[in-house]
């Protein structure tokens, strides 16, 4: 018997939840065989298994949260002659159990020896458990959520891919929707329930990450309105017809990026064992992204290197990764500082939570027409405001106020900014 534990998914996590097996009990499984699909605060992933064997047993039911170094799955010990052809089949892989091509992937299915009778490896044909050819995490998702058995879908794209539209017909081809239990009413409000929802491992990382910076962060918060009609139109004037040129949060980085260099305080942390200010040498920006799975903050690593067209090609890689679910945690976590452009969301301002350990979030309302006054006249402009929340332990108003309008004066003069960077 081998026993699979839960492994260490990285940084700091210290548990996963199962959200669907891949495989049952009994089943037949080869080294490098998807076991599991299990999310954790920072993803959902595919555990492949470590040993080859029978599945005797699964340690829990979807949902079930699963501390690391707990049992997940225990494999019994394959046939000696079996293990023998797995050996030389080999998985293709440098690393046992990680990193596998999606060509491996398929469980190679083995029937025991019986005692006492030798069988041609040839006549032991089993028929291969089906696995689902899904490349979405999107997808896999979408078809968690409905509770749609992948194994049991048939893929409408190429070479079978289960697709966005195939969850979907099955979902549309149930007859009777779930009953929704009723709850007796509470004695404070008189409502009844709707619903209770599990917190799911990335919802908890949440809820403990924002919960420790309202806890140990005395926030203060500034902001200023800003004229980002000269940003607008030096963003058109980048245009081509062969090139888009940056995007306009490509050039609201290089501007954060260049104030935090000139206010290194708001780019650091708060070491409160040693009772020190830390600031870094250099900056991970971190930006702000909603996805399906909820809000994630994927940081450009030294963005402080980069030029206004280096920060808009990884701005662009990593929201595509994040709306894919592919970061990796090192992405999640590296951040200094955070941008937060919830002017996307079609507001103005917001009281935003300081992303813990770091000590500063700089948010971006939208741009809109307003009436500004110009050298004296009134005028239409493209308004926003920006919002600094700010850490008072690692300065004063004094520097949060210059870091703030640095950037906001980079907003409204472009141009001359770029002549000084």
């Amino acid at each position: 018997m081998n026993t699979f534990l839960l492994p260490d998914l990285g940084e700091g996590l210290t548990e996963a939840e199962i959200v669907r097996w891949l495989v049952k009990v009994g089943d037949v499984v080869a080294v490098d065989t998807p076991i599991a699909e299990v999310e954790t605060a920072k993803s959902v992933v595919e555990l492949p298994c470590p040993y080859a064997g029978v599945i005797e047993e699964l340690h829990g039911e979807p949902g079930t949260t699963v501390p690391v170094g707990k049992p997940l799955v225990t494999v019994g010990d394959p046939d000696a002659a079996a293990y023998r052809v797995e050996e030389r089949a080999g998985s293709g892989n440098v690393l046992v159990g990680y990193g596998t091509s999606e060509s491996s992937g398929a469980a190679r299915r083995r029937r025991p020896r019986v005692s006492g009778t030798n069988v041609a490896p040839a006549a032991e044909k089993v028929p291969e458990r089906r696995v689902p050819l899904v490349i979405s995490p999107l997808v896999r998702r979408l078809a968690r959520d409905a509770e749609v058995d992948l194994r049991a879908l048939s893929g409408s794209g190429p070479d079978g891919l289960i697709v966005r539209r195939d969850v979907e017909l099955a979902i549309a081809q149930r007859i009777q929707p779930e009953p929704v239990p009723v709850v007796k009413a509470p004695s404070v409000t008189g409502l009844p329930e709707l619903r209770r929802t599990p917190m799911s491992g990335f919802r908890k990382a949440v809820a403990a990450t924002l919960s420790r910076s309202r806890a140990e962060i005395p926030e203060a918060t500034t902001w200023v309105d800003v004229d980002a009609t000269a940003l607008i139109e030096l963003r058109e004037s980048l245009r081509s017809a062969t090139d888009g040129g940056p995007g306009l949060l490509a050039l609201m980085a290089r501007f954060v990026v260049a104030g935090l260099l000139k206010y290194p305080e708001l780019n650091g942390y708060v070491d409160t064992e040693r009772e020190e200010l830390v600031q870094y040498d250099g900056v991970n920006l971190g930006l702000a992204a909603q996805t399906d799975r909820g809000l994630v903050v994927p940081a450009v690593a030294g963005a402080h290197a980069l030029t206004t067209r280096g920060l808009d090609a990884e701005i662009r890689r990593l929201t595509a990764s994040a709306r894919d679910g592919k970061l990796t945690q090192q992405e999640l976590t590296c951040g200094t500082f955070t941008l937060n452009n919830y002017g996307s969301f079609g507001v103005d301002g917001s009281a935003a939570i300081i992303n813990h350990p770091q000590v500063a979030i700089l948010g971006v309302g939208r741009i809109i027409d307003r009436p500004w006054v110009v050298d004296g006249e009134l005028a239409i402009r493209k308004l926003t405001q920006l919002s600094l929340v700010f850490d008072h332990r690692v300065c004063d108003g004094g520097t949060a106020a210059a870091f703030l309008r640095f950037v906001a004066d980079a907003f409204e003069n472009p141009a001359s900014a770029f002549a000084d960077l």
